[in-house]
């Protein structure tokens, strides 16, 4: 029996390294069949935050959804500290601290131009089926 101050091992957060928290942010957009998802990497070139996760979805509804699924399935990792744009849609961001995640409709992404902002970020490697990831109208 674990002493007051000790957490029994089912009461122990389990965490994630930033890489693993970006990767899994990729993953669980890619379940609501986000597309164009890149992780960049944005450790070296600023203060805030060490990976940008961008990502594209075609509907208010399914950037709402790909929200959905990464702040559930990365509860058991901690909260997010912060939800922008979710009642919207058309662009959603999420703070994990080490991870931010833009979720974007395709014309707002091509405007604001993340990709292009931090085009000096090395990119973390992706599985290929979530690299290779495009709108279902471009097929």
């Amino acid at each position: 029996m674990p002493l007051k101050n000790e957490a029994s091992p089912s009461q122990e957060k389990l965490t994630l390294t930033s890489p693993e928290r970006a990767l899994k942010c990729a993953e669980l957009a890619f379940d609501k069949k986000a597309y164009t998802i890149r992780a960049l990497d944005i450790s070296r070139i600023s203060s805030i935050a060490d990976f940008l996760v961008i990502i594209s979805g075609s509907s208010d509804k399914q950037n709402q959804a790909i929200a959905d699924n990464i702040r559930s399935g990365l509860k058991k990792y901690g909260k997010v500290n912060d939800i922008e744009g979710a009642s919207e849609g058309k662009w959603i961001v999420m703070d994990y601290g080490d991870v931010l995640v833009h979720i974007f409709h395709d014309e707002l992404r091509r405007h604001y131009d993340l990709d292009g902002l931090w085009n000096r970020a090395p990119e973390l490697e992706l599985p290929k089926q979530i690299r290779d990831a495009r709108r279902e109208s471009d097929f």
